[in-house]
């Protein structure tokens, strides 16, 4: 049976962008919840030592990851607008052309974090009490970038034809697989950290194979021979639109990990407080995430067919949805704060008692900001979408100064809590340049398109 895709071009936009999100929302979750396992199966069965050094990982991890999940993006939009505008040819092109920049990133990338891992975690003041431990779970996740890389890029191409459901059913497996893997390294086996990270590796993998079946199975996303040989013109096409989103997430890594390094100032017992909820950030993320990642195809397709009302209509329904779910995960989340940390942390009740002080006020925090976070997503993706990834790029540079400053400037002055608002400050402000750019981008399709397009 043939994967389905979907033209985004005619129908209710809040319809299309809520149904086309919800597998994604699924997937997301589901994702969110085999990170939560591990966090929970290492904080329970090994103690705050191994859940730091798990936690602590995930700038670094980011920091390369997201070079490659920022090009796979811009690819993907090159193939929505394709796809929209009903050239399979240059769609096929585009998925031939990513494919071979995919396998040139993760050489670059595999090569630079094995031999920077040690230096980088010495210059971030890593405790000593974890060092080792983080630097054991980073090998093993990096040499399975392949897989991770190869998903993401796959499930792009999908989700850029309409295809939300592969990617779903490819998270479900993912996520079962990770579930009976940590239990079975971690719990039966006592491989510890490194059990984790094999898990998760392992899992990527079988999200990999589904998502590669789906692709070969769709004709308009099968390259050919021609279409895997190198293109100049193609590539540079797929650069200008991912490279700056790899860039802009490589900025807001190096924020993040010179924020790891203030965070690491404060001593072993905050680190691991505050990594404890900086692990819950992901799944309040991913609502956001998904929706703004629908808006993203439905805002590619529909300049593709020269539809800019119906672009609009899309954003307005986007940040309308967002905020209402963004408000309501802050009245859940806030009131039940400590006891959603109690799940990853078990250790002597005094150690865990101060972890769970600090972990509680990062995690108010950060729940009661993330409806700036989820505005930054909405008009993220929508100015991707449309074609522009120079706004978003220039994004990271402003979650950058913004993190940097409150990280550095607030704490002489009010303690823990400056760190606890750089992560909220940096989005608000990113949010209000793409929000500006925005409009900006709308009313210079406007003259190009001389204000022809119809909400049809």
């Amino acid at each position: 049976m043939q994967p389905r895709t979907k033209d985004m071009t005619s129908g209710s936009p809040t319809r299309l962008i809520l149904m086309f999100s919800l597998p994604m929302i699924v997937s997301n979750l589901l994702q969110q919840v085999y990170s939560l396992v591990d966090s929970v199966v290492i904080g329970r069965l090994e103690g705050v030592t191994a859940l730091t050094a798990v936690s602590a990982s995930g700038w670094l991890d980011w920091a390369i990851i997201s070079i490659a999940m920022g090009l796979s993006q811009g690819f993907a939009i090159q193939i929505a607008q394709s796809f929209g505008a009903g050239d399979h040819k240059t769609t096929r092109r585009a998925c031939g052309q990513s494919i071979l920049l995919s396998l040139m990133t993760w050489v670059l990338l595999e090569t630079v974090a094995q031999l920077a891992l040690y230096p980088v975690l010495r210059l971030l003041k890593t405790p000593d009490d974890i060092i080792d431990l983080t630097a054991l779970y980073l090998r093993i996740i990096f040499a399975g970038m392949p897989l991770i890389i190869g998903s993401n890029l796959l499930s792009g191409f999908l989700r850029s034809v309409g295809n939300s459901r592969t990617p779903l059913v490819a998270m479900v497996l993912a996520t079962l697989t990770n579930i009976a893997l940590d239990i079975l390294f971690v719990a039966t086996f006592r491989w510890g950290v490194a059990g984790v990270a094999v898990a998760t590796s392992l899992a990527q993998g079988v999200s990999f194979l589904v998502c590669l079946w789906a692709v070969v199975r769709l004709p308009m996303l099968h390259p050919s021979r021609e279409d895997m040989r190198p293109d100049p013109a193609m590539m540079k096409q797929l650069i200008r639109l991912g490279g700056p989103i790899a860039f802009q997430y490589l900025v807001i890594a190096v924020g993040g990990l010179i924020l790891t390094r203030v965070v690491n100032g404060f001593g072993f017992i905050f680190v691991a407080g505050y990594n404890a909820a900086a692990r819950l950030q992901g799944p309040l993320e991913m609502v956001g995430v998904s929706i703004s990642a629908s808006l993203g195809t439905f805002a590619g397709q529909n300049i593709g067919a020269g539809k800019l009302e119906r672009v609009r209509q899309g954003v307005r329904s986007c940040a309308v949805i967002t905020l209402s779910i963004a408000l309501a995960l802050a009245a859940i989340i806030i009131p039940l704060r400590r006891e959603i940390l109690m799940l990853f942390v078990q250790d002597d009740p005094a150690i865990v008692e101060q972890v769970l002080a600090y972990g509680s006020n990062f995690l108010t925090v950060m729940a009661g900001g993330v409806w700036t976070l989820y505005a930054l997503f909405t008009y993220r993706s929508a100015l991707q979408g449309l074609g522009d990834t120079f706004i978003p790029m220039l994004s990271g540079f402003v979650e950058l100064a913004m993190r940097l400053g409150a990280a550095l400037l607030l704490p002489p002055l009010i303690g823990e809590w400056g760190v606890y608002f750089a992560e909220v400050l940096a989005w608000g402000g990113a949010a209000v340049l793409l929000l500006i750019g925005y409009h900006q981008r709308v009313r210079k399709l406007e003259g190009r398109l001389g204000i022809q397009d119809s909400a049809r």
